[in-house]
């Protein structure tokens, strides 16, 4: 049994894959499946694009890690163009969306105390997700991830999701920080209301907090604006980045006002792989595809295709509740079980993520063609029929 050599912190489906092409992934018998997971909103542009094997490829031969005693350009570069995309100030490197969130908590804790001792309390979601580490277990709003694990970090306060009056009642001095993701990913692929966005601004501007978006899973192109928060006319003080970010290649980033890590000193945080130039050069050539090249604007007209055709399912299939999301961020809401959906599309071998409220997530790469699409549509309508 393949389980026997890893701890059993996931649960796998018994397929194996050998290779992959775009938007197709091919297991060890050659038979190709339509992917619209995408490494859960990571393969931005599909798996093995040649621009980003070329990238990884070229990097390779000249700098791999060089560690974060020295300055490299291919670092610089991607900060720069983060900084200048985001209208933010400054940069930090890691390695994933957990470990970025890890470095807001610090921030976010060393901000608030410069400015009161008491001043350490962070607001986070219900439902929300932010990562499986402890400080970032601490702030997601799923007792089924955290129930046993505790004690978790003091100071930390749910709250709940789109409900700005419950925002209110807990919004005192002591708090330095408001976490959220623009778009709720895990927990059914919920987007926030403008008014609650811009609620929460207000909150934070007049207690002096700190508003952190999390947009590890709908930034980067993924709802169809390069960062989710654009769509509601909002500046974070922190963002937190990864998955889409380097197509497939590990990195994470947090982006920061200049307010939020004016306090911040060298040796309160780091990350070892943290910026090496490797990671850096796949994040460059992505921000190349989806703005240079132009992908990004692709991205609404694709979304609009699929969700209208997700919604004439809906018409006919009165099992979907409800379709929703932003860009190629889509989710659809089952009335029933969506695992045993999920398992019969894969035997009509189109792979689909699960998520919280028995929403099933759809996640192609930004790459999909209308062709690809039609194909997605066609297979989950002979699921549906056996139901």
């Amino acid at each position: 049994m393949k389980n026997n050599y890893f701890i059993p912190f996931y649960s796998k489906y018994d397929l194996t894959f050998h290779s992959g092409k775009g938007s197709w992934l091919y297991d060890d018998n050659g038979n190709p499946y339509l992917d619209f997971i995408s490494g859960i909103a990571v393969n931005t542009l599909g798996h093995c694009h040649p621009a980003l094997v070329e990238t990884i490829q070229k990097q390779s031969n000249t700098l791999i890690n060089i560690s974060n005693y020295f300055w490299n350009d291919t670092v610089l570069n991607l900060a720069k163009r983060l900084r200048d995309l985001s209208n933010l100030d400054q940069v930090f490197f890691c390695n994933s969306g957990t470990e970025a969130n890890e470095a807001v908590i610090k921030i976010a804790r060393k901000y608030g105390t410069q400015i009161a001792p008491n001043k350490n309390k962070i607001l986070y979601m219900k439902n929300s997700f932010h990562g499986r580490t402890m400080g970032s277990l601490s702030i997601t709003g799923q007792e089924k991830y955290q129930k046993n694990f505790r004690p978790l970090l003091e100071n930390v306060q749910e709250v709940i999701f789109n409900d700005l009056a419950s925002v209110r009642e807990q919004m005192n001095d002591s708090v330095a920080a408001i976490i959220l993701e623009p778009i709720q990913g895990e927990s059914g692929v919920i987007p926030a209301t403008e008014s609650f966005i811009k609620g929460i601004q207000q909150l934070c501007n007049q207690y002096h907090a700190l508003l952190i978006f999390d947009e590890v899973q709908c930034g980067m192109g993924r709802s169809g604006k390069l960062f989710a928060h654009q769509y509601f006319d909002v500046k974070p003080d922190l963002l937190s980045i990864a998955k889409g970010l380097g197509g497939g290649f590990p990195i994470g980033a947090v982006i920061a006002s200049k307010r939020a890590v004016n306090c911040i000193e060298a040796g309160d945080h780091g990350s070892t792989f943290g910026g090496n130039p490797l990671a850096c050069a796949c994040g460059l050539t992505i921000l190349e595809q989806l703005i240079n090249k132009d992908l990004l604007s692709d991205v609404p007209a694709k979304s609009t295709y699929f969700i209208t055709k997700l919604k004439r399912l809906q018409e006919t299939y009165p099992m979907i509740e409800e379709v929703r999301g932003k860009g190629l961020l889509i989710g659809m809401q089952m009335k029933h079980s969506s695992k045993e959906i999920i398992r019969k599309c894969m035997e009509q071998k189109l792979l689909l993520a699960g998520s919280s409220n028995e929403t099933i997530r759809i996640l192609p790469p930004l790459t999909v063609s209308e062709e690809e699409i039609d194909l997605a549509i066609d297979r989950i309508e002979t699921v549906l029929t056996k139901f």
